[in-house]
């Protein structure tokens, strides 16, 4: 019989010996921590799509600022 550590790395075949129930508890326990990270389950929006609309309304960044600099306040 083929073992899994012979097809893949030991760090996937881990992975191939637990049972589903296992794997989905430890899949819950990545995206708790990809969340935390400031990690966004909101889609990238599609430009290409006809239904692209850029004034509407998306989710802040995870630091909650616009990504924008002002760089300067005064008269150019």
């Amino acid at each position: 019989m083929i073992q899994p550590d012979e097809l893949v790395g030991g760090e996937w075949a881990e992975w191939y010996r637990l049972t589903p129930l296992q794997r989905w508890l430890e899949s819950e326990k990545l995206w708790q921590t990809y969340l935390a990270l400031g990690g966004s389950l909101d889609p990238e929006p599609d430009t290409q799509s006809p239904f692209f609309d850029a004034r509407a309304a998306r989710s802040r960044p995870a630091n909650g600022r616009t990504g924008v600099r002002i760089l300067r306040r005064g008269r150019v």
